[in-house]
């Protein structure tokens, strides 16, 4: 057709004899005309790069054939392939007829991966991140000469990681984190000479570091190996690994010193986590070098000597947790210099001396802790404002915070006496400091005699006017009726008298106590718990571990307003009163008409996680029985954790058969907790993914579906490939299945079976803002909504 309108064309501008001027508006005619022309051509026909390559079209085609399409995603790849590269194929990307990437992830695919995947030649990208595919990982991927990008993170892939995968000497960004892979990490790796960040992390492998992957000194500069099985020590080449910005190996086996060679040629890491492994020896100086180095994890390892001046060098260090060591000796007045500190961990070691004045200038700190060691004097006045007890807790010499006995003022020196001179007692002496002290102890038991008197004469039913008085001034003082109300900061003031005349109905009935509903005369409402009097401990201890939960102030934790003790023995807890209940009744309590949305669902589990990371790495507290029972809603729907720190007010001698725990309590339990006598914080780690499951399948854990609970249905279902039954009716309606699969994904990783499999709380809320980036808060954020709940 194009080359008939040309000649037609042609033949009408020879035969008009066409002067000079007129040849131009002919010629740029023809030009448009030729355009138009090719341009049909091409969206009818095609060029010949856009039409697939048989080659490509067969291995695509077997790459299907595995997978269990449970969504229906690839209906799409049908037919000859034709539109395979002109976007008729969802996720497919082509040059010149040649499939150069596949990116499917979080499409809830199953099945297995081809084995005939080798005749993809040309492929460079490989995305199926975040699906359910199982099976081990074909050796053909090796034949691909241009793959750049494998990303299998997120999946149930088992088996040996192939050593094939060297072969693929272009190979940039290696992920194969969060999969069940087992086996040693290929030495052939090294052959992938341009491999930039390589993810092994979260999975199953044994064996040592392979000393080929030290010779990637120029290219190698993320590496991940952490929740493995990894051992061996650290190898000295480590250090060959001169452009690395990040590496973590926490939650390992290795043993060994770390090398000096990190500190001497590391010039470019930001992040070292060696973390929870069996490392020991000394710190090594070196790592002081290390100037642009913003967080430093060396805690759970065996390090015993001690913490080096030339730390305070670090001027970039952001977190530095030198926690569970064993470090001796001061603290460095150093640290003080590290002014961009956010945290600071020095627990469980044994460190001696005192807390430096230095650490006042640490102004940007929002987690410390020195508790569990050996250190003596007081505490600088910065940081005993800022941090509650437990950061200083396990220090019996420690004075000058919250709870802890008072510093004293060293003696003055007699003016009469000589240093080093001391006096010789007569016998004369002896004997008047003994008739002295015997007369002293009878007019001490005079006193107390009288006092007895007079306390039986105030009670008698003729009271002098001024025992009348300093009964009203005492209750006006708080103590009602014999009772003791005792406020916290906070919107409300109310009495006793109000307080116990309030109208209230029963809210609910945990192990601890009953809740009630309280409305004061002012119309406010206010949430009352009275506490079982017989598990409850004395009354001076209570007060204690009671006055610790008063100051405890968190945007997405339930503040105790007011603690009352009766003259009976009875206790009463006043808390902020949430209006839309607890996050169980406003799941499965509500009407039909009423629709919980995925981004309200995703903002509770959010809050979930910044409370729990909070108790956690702020409080070190650990909830114990965390349940969408004690999950209460604001009026906004914010979450707020309820019932934290209450084990504390229970009697240490108080049997797990006297607190009774519910069948719904039961489904949040880890599995664990019936070896333990006490929870551990990853035990609060599977009952928010518990929680998390219950979010997105929206059934209560309470009830067991054909016999199982509700992670091993999700865990079972899965398995066979049925996801589209998992997720609750009214999400399928909305478009946001990647986000529902990768926080399911994330739900089972924290409901493992074996809790050292499980993420620590604060890994959970990064992935969590991660798949819901716009609904992530900064730390500053969180600290001034906290400050202003307290307003």
């Amino acid at each position: 057709m194009d080359d008939e309108l040309s000649e037609k064309f042609i033949h009408c501008t020879i035969h008009h004899k066409l002067n000079r001027s007129s040849f131009v508006p002919f010629l740029l005619l023809y030009l448009s005309l030729s355009f138009f022309i090719f341009s049909t051509v091409v969206s009818s026909r095609g060029f010949d790069e856009l039409v697939l390559s048989k080659a490509d079209y067969q291995g695509l085609q077997a790459f299907k054939s595995t997978l269990i399409d449970t969504r229906g995603v690839l209906s799409s790849w049908n037919g000859t392939g034709d539109n395979a590269c002109s976007g008729g194929w969802l996720g497919i990307k082509c040059v010149r007829g040649r499939v150069i990437a596949i990116q499917l992830p979080g499409k809830q695919l199953g099945g297995t991966l081809s084995k005939k995947m080798g005749e993809l030649t040309a492929l460079r990208k490989l995305s199926l991140h975040n699906n359910s595919i199982t099976g081990s990982i074909p050796p053909a991927l090796g034949s691909l000469p241009r793959l750049r990008g494998l990303y299998l993170f997120n999946n149930r892939l088992s088996g040996d990681i192939p050593a094939a995968i060297g072969q693929c000497r272009m190979l940039v960004n290696l992920d194969l984190s969060h999969n069940l892979l087992t086996g040693s990490i290929p030495s052939s790796l090294s052959n992938s000479t341009r491999l930039y960040r390589l993810n092994l992390s979260n999975n199953k492998l044994s064996g040592t570091i392979p000393t080929g992957l030290f010779t990637l000194s120029n290219s190698l500069t993320f590496l991940f190996l952490q929740h493995n099985k990894l051992s061996g020590s650290i190898p000295q080449s480590f250090g060959n690994l001169r452009m690395l910005k990040e590496v973590s190996l926490s939650n390992n086996l290795f043993t060994g010193n770390i090398p000096d060679e990190l500190g001497n040629n590391l010039q470019m890491i930001r992040a070292l986590d060696f973390s929870a492994n069996s490392i020991e020896g000394t710190f090594p100086i070196s790592l002081c070098n290390l100037s642009t180095l913003v967080s430093l994890n060396l805690e759970r390892n065996q390090i015993d000597n001690g913490i080096p001046e030339a730390i305070g060098g670090l001027k970039k260090l952001s977190v530095l947790s030198l926690k569970s060591n064993r470090f001796r000796g001061e603290i460095p007045a150093t640290l003080g210099n590290l002014t961009s500190l956010s945290l600071l961990d020095l627990s469980e070691n044994k460190l001696i001396g005192e807390i430096p004045d230095s650490f006042g200038l640490l102004t940007k700190l929002t987690s410390f802790n020195v508790s569990d060691n050996n250190l003596s004097g007081s505490v600088p006045l910065v940081l005993a404002q800022k941090f509650n007890a437990s950061s200083f807790r396990g220090n019996i010499q420690l004075c000058g915070y919250t709870t802890s006995a008072p510093c004293l003022s060293p003696p003055s020196p007699s003016s009469s006496m000589k240093p080093g001179h001391h006096r010789r007692f007569s016998t004369r002496d002896i004997i008047l400091i003994a008739a002295g002290a015997a007369i002293a102890f009878l007019l001490l038991l005079c006193c107390l005699l009288l006092c007895c008197l007079a306390r039986k004469r105030s009670d008698l039913p003729t009271r002098s006017s001024a025992a009348r008085t300093a009964e009203k001034t005492e209750r006006e003082a708080g103590e009602d009726a014999g009772g003791k109300l005792v406020h916290f900061d906070g919107p409300l003031v109310f009495t006793a008298d109000e307080l116990l005349c309030a109208t209230a109905e029963i809210m609910g009935k945990s192990s601890y106590g009953t809740v009630y509903k309280a409305t004061l005369e002012d119309g406010n409402d206010v949430a009352v718990k009275r506490l079982r009097e017989r598990i409850v401990k004395n009354r001076k201890e209570f007060e204690t571990e009671v006055n610790k939960l008063g100051k405890v102030r968190h945007p997405n934790l339930v503040a105790l307003r007011a603690y009352y003790l009766g003259p009976k023995g009875e206790k009463l807890l006043a808390f902020d009163f949430m209006p839309k209940g607890s996050l169980a009744a406003y799941l499965h309590a509500r009407g039909p008409d009423k629709h919980v949305d995925w981004k309200t669902r995703m903002n509770i589990a959010m809050g979930v996680a910044r409370g729990l990371n909070h108790l956690h790495s702020e409080l070190n507290m650990v909830h114990g029985h965390l349940t969408s029972s004690n999950v209460l809603l604001d009026e906004n729907t914010n979450a707020k954790i309820s019932d934290y720190g209450l084990s504390n007010l229970v009697n240490a001698n108080v049997s797990s058969s006297t607190l009774v725990t519910t069948v719904a309590e039961l489904g949040y339990r880890a599995p664990e907790l019936s070896r333990l006598k006490e929870a551990q914080p990853i035990s609060d780690v599977y009952s928010l993914g518990v929680i998390m499951l219950e979010l997105l399948t929206g059934k209560p854990p309470g009830e067991t579906i054909n016999g199982l609970d509700l992670p091993q249905w999700v865990a079972s279902t899965m398995s066979e490939d049925r996801t589209d039954e998992l997720f609750d009716v009214e999400l399928n309606r909305e478009n946001v299945g990647d986000e529902l699969l990768s926080t399911l994904n994330l739900a089972l990783h924290c409901v493992d079976p074996s809790p050292t499999a499980r993420p620590e709380i604060s890994q959970v809320l990064q992935r969590l803002e991660v798949i819901k980036p716009e609904l992530a808060v900064t730390t500053s954020s969180v600290i001034e909504e906290g400050s202003a709940s307290n307003d």
